[in-house]
């Protein structure tokens, strides 16, 4: 995204140290490499983001009260230990227990991974300035469109998608889709169905009542069968195969669990794990 011409790009002014730097046209927010200060986009200008400010609760006035008695202490031989009384919790750790969740994400041009927002929309590569949406997306009807977002998709019953490749953190299928799948998390399926083009997840999960056949290679970290799978299954760590599992096919992995009921049929490579 750092290479593309300029007629795809907006030059912007830092508004807190004036530095002007290009950005992709479709960006949300950034940072200055000028001075680090983050920043928002509105309309193809830098706006500054609203500062957090604190509000402090009045005091209540102080009542007087009853005098109390002192705490008892307990003998230990010669000595006196006094009982230790709660002590009152600090503001600043309330504050601090309320920090923003943060999450990983994996840039799409160059690999570095950084962290964000969780509820943030978008991010910006900290290495390449490249542009990375988090934008999550529900699929009800036939799509034809290429996705490439670092949030999560959910293919709904109604859902079609076909001849794309979708790129994202966890995909979700419950209706059909015909395309390649990049996920930097797990891939879950419950539904009925061909997958056409080449999978790679971190965990491949196919749920109880599905049934599911891939003509192209699947590389997983992990994969976890409680359905029917009919294809070749690559994957660095362990594959499990719950008792309704059905596995035709080759399998090569690290440990294969098989546990009563399952049944596979088909060639197994037993590989060493990856230092």
């Amino acid at each position: 995204m750092a290479d593309e011409p300029k007629r795809h790009r907006i030059e912007l002014t830092c508004p807190e140290c004036g530095h002007r730097q290009w950005e992709p046209a479709l960006v949300v927010s950034t940072q200055c490499r000028g001075c680090r200060a983050n920043f928002q986009v509105r309309d193809g200008a830098a706006v500054s983001r609203p500062k957090p400010s604190t509000r402090l609760v009045a005091k209540k006035p102080v009542q007087p009260q009853e005098p109390t008695r002192q705490p008892k202490a307990e003998s230990l031989g010669s000595s006196l230990i006094p009982r230790s009384l709660p002590k009152p919790q600090h503001p600043l750790l309330r504050f601090l227990w309320g920090r923003k969740q943060m999450r990983e994400i994996t840039c799409f041009s160059c690999g570095f991974v950084h962290q964000a927002p969780a509820e943030a929309q978008s991010s910006q590569c900290p290495r390449c300035s490249g542009y990375i949406s988090l934008q999550d997306y529900e699929i009800a009807e036939a799509w034809n469109r290429r996705i490439q977002t670092r949030g999560n998709v959910v293919i709904l019953k109604t859902g079609h998608v076909s001849g794309i490749t979708i790129q994202c953190h966890h995909l979700t299928v419950l209706g059909e889709l015909a395309g390649s799948v990049d996920c930097s998390g797990n891939l879950i399926i419950r539904s009925h169905g061909k997958i056409l083009g080449k999978v790679n997840c971190d965990q491949l999960r196919v749920e109880k009542g599905a049934k599911v056949e891939f003509l192209n290679p699947v590389s997983a970290r992990s994969a976890y069968i409680d359905g029917q799978v009919r294809g070749q299954i690559s994957c660095s760590g362990p594959v499990t195969l719950e008792k309704r599992a059905r596995l035709q096919g080759l399998v090569r992995t690290t440990s294969l669990v098989v546990k009563s009921g399952a049944k596979h049929t088909g060639t197994i490579e037993m590989v060493r794990p990856s230092a």
